[in-house]
């Protein structure tokens, strides 16, 4: 296993596409239609592109988070780690640089959304200074 020094952060790159399928695939499994891979990336791409980073182990994604701003709070989206990844701070680094990007933007809140039944992930959210709120998610779908 290398260490964490090995893996670099950045944007989003054309010839990172296949990297970040493989990788959504490997970490979240099947999607609905309107969030397929290829569509969603070029859906945010044309819209937010400096707020798609990724983790690189030399030419390897390993990594990657998305952020959005409304101009009222900003969200996390697609926080994913490899799994020979995992466990070396990556998503640490991934959330950190995503939250500077927002904050920087003159963000002043970063909400996120987890399935309830997900606790270790929320168990990771709370060590980095997240806090369960009680809301109701409620969405429409358009396609």
């Amino acid at each position: 296993m290398s260490n964490l020094s090995s893996v670099a952060l950045g944007r989003f790159e054309a010839q990172d596409a296949d990297g970040v399928v493989a990788l959504w695939t490997e970490v979240f499994g099947a999607y609905h239609p309107s969030n397929e891979p290829r569509a969603y990336l070029a859906r945010k791409l044309a819209y937010d592109p400096e707020l798609v980073l990724v983790a690189r182990e030399g030419a390897r994604v390993v990594g990657t988070v998305v952020g959005g701003y409304d101009g009222v709070r900003g969200w996390l989206y697609h926080l994913a780690v490899a799994v020979s990844a995992r466990r070396r701070g990556v998503a640490t680094r991934l959330v950190a640089e995503v939250e500077r990007a927002l904050l920087a933007r003159g963000c002043p809140k970063i909400n996120l959304q987890v399935r309830g039944d997900n606790l270790e992930v929320i168990a990771f959210y709370k060590h980095l200074g997240y806090e369960l709120e009680e809301r109701a998610s409620l969405g429409k779908r358009f396609v």
